[in-house]
């Protein structure tokens, strides 16, 4: 497996793969590797000839206030982790490459970023849609794999490819989970072992409005009820919203009468870590 550091290089890589008529799939990153990442690997690998990761902590898309300089970083373990899933090359450039002095070009999908987790975090998609593209140019893939569990990234990343007429297939995986369900997140490291025994309420919140949704219950007000009621159980872990909305628009419904996207975040007491999840009610993103 190549490990690649510069823009250039990486590009050339890409150029050299096209010339000799293979596909390429991209797996972004950000780093801190789990088995929720080296699924998207396989499921390029079904897609392309070449499967390429970008590992690099975005800076962009982290708040004044957010876990940046925390943020795990663990390259050489990730490296090992990405060869042995089949990855054929890393792209794991600095922020000064891909951020350099006077960068002043960003990118902003409109009306869907504000909702949900842009709502807390406003210029964190603003961040996501910039650093996507960037990769997207540099690497060239034919093909890039998201996963599900940030549910809104992939879908602010469908409509920026849409209009901005990218040449890219944007393929969203299933979210991998814990024996206990929880959602596989780098950031499951911070929590304590009391936060990650209460952690796992948020897939029982979510299993029991995808029950009550396959029972028939349309009202969308009964099936946040029934996920605020079960995550109120928990006395280190709190929603910070509970909202079922549409898979363009991200518009709020009031009846499910079209493929719905319920959508939890979460934050913690003791280490103040936030975690999302969601269900999409009614098929797949």
């Amino acid at each position: 497996m190549k490990i690649i550091t510069t823009c250039s290089e990486m590009t050339n890589y890409s150029q050299g793969a096209r010339s000799r008529g293979s596909t390429i799939g991209l797996v972004p990153t950000m780093g801190a590797l789990h088995d929720g990442h080296l699924s998207l690997v396989k499921i390029a690998s079904q897609h392309c000839d070449c499967r390429v990761m970008s590992i690099f902590v975005n800076p962009t898309q982290f708040g004044p206030s957010e876990d940046l300089d925390k943020y795990p970083r663990q390259l050489k373990r990730d490296c090992e982790l990405a060869e042995a899933a089949g990855c054929d090359a890393v792209f794991a450039p600095s922020p000064q490459e891909i951020y350099p002095d006077n960068y002043n070009t960003y990118v902003n999908v409109e009306n869907i970023t504000g909702v949900l987790c842009g709502a807390s975090r406003p210029i964190h998609f603003r961040g996501v849609a910039t650093v996507v593209l960037k990769l997207f140019n540099i690497v060239m893939p034919h093909t890039a794999v998201f996963g599900s569990k940030d549910a809104q990234q992939v879908i602010v990343i469908k409509r920026m490819a849409e209009d901005l007429n990218l040449s890219v297939q944007i393929i969203a995986a299933p979210i991998i989970r814990e024996a206990d369900g929880l959602a596989m997140s780098s950031r499951n490291v911070y929590l304590s072992t009391q936060e990650r025994a209460e952690a796992v309420l948020i897939n029982r919140a979510l299993m029991s409005a995808q029950k009550l949704y396959d029972a028939g219950e349309r009202s969308c007000q009964s099936i946040k009820d029934s996920a605020k009621s079960i995550l109120s159980e928990g006395r280190l872990i709190s929603a910070e919203y509970i909202e079922i909305v549409d898979t363009t628009l991200l518009k709020s419904l009031d009846k499910i009468n079209c493929l719905a996207l319920l959508a939890v975040a979460c934050r913690t007491a003791e280490t103040g870590t936030r975690l999302i999840d969601n269900v999409v009610l009614g098929g797949d993103l």
